[in-house]
């Protein structure tokens, strides 16, 4: 298992200790209202999650998620997934961040750093999809480089709220990353640190 570090962060595989943090900023119905999953995620659901997730396996297609600690105080900050596609030459990003860390920059850390990782490992392009009425998260997209491709009106539906939401398209090819990753800013070590 790859570890990813970065100057404030590590981005590991979860633990099963994860699983009350992780519903703590889950549940929050701001956050929640922009993501997948049904909410509240319960107790023996969370510790589920993170059963899964610690299961996870970042080298073969799917889903992984990363775990993202705080180097200061070994606090759970959020989660980063990675779906690595089945000709391991592309793949789609998706995170989410604890409230009180908003606007700190830890996110554009963390994304930076699985972008270097992931192109450094050789992939050709990297997608994601945003919530069009999150605008931090779009903001953050289109900071760490990622091009706007489209719009999809009323494409996803939120299973908390029943409502119908835009989702904009966003992709970032490998051949741009070297220019951006040059960005003082994007200096993540992105390299493995082997298993913990």
């Amino acid at each position: 298992m790859t570890e990813i570090e970065t100057t404030r962060l590590i981005l590991r595989r979860f633990r099963v200790q994860d699983a009350a943090p992780m519903a703590a900023y889950r549940n929050l119905p701001h956050i929640a209202r922009y993501q997948a999953w049904p909410s509240p995620l319960t107790p023996e659901a969370a510790i589920d999650q993170a059963r899964t997730y610690s299961e996870q396996d970042p080298e073969h297609p799917g889903w992984f998620q990363y775990a993202i600690e705080l180097k200061a105080d070994r606090s759970l900050a959020g989660d980063l997934g990675v779906n690595l596609h089945d000709n391991r030459l592309q793949a789609d990003l998706g995170y989410t961040l604890a409230p009180a860390l908003h606007g700190q920059g830890y996110a554009t850390e963390a994304v930076r750093a699985v972008l270097s990782h992931l192109f450094v490992r050789g992939l050709h392009r990297v997608s994601a999809e945003c919530n069009a009425s999150n605008l931090p998260s779009s903001r953050l997209l289109e900071r760490v480089g990622f091009d706007l491709e489209g719009r999809r009106p009323e494409f996803t539906l939120n299973l908390n709220t029943g409502e119908w939401t835009d989702t904009l398209l966003y992709g970032l090819l490998a051949s741009r990353w070297p220019n951006l990753a040059d960005d003082p800013q994007a200096t993540a070590e992105a390299t493995g640190r082997g298993n913990r």
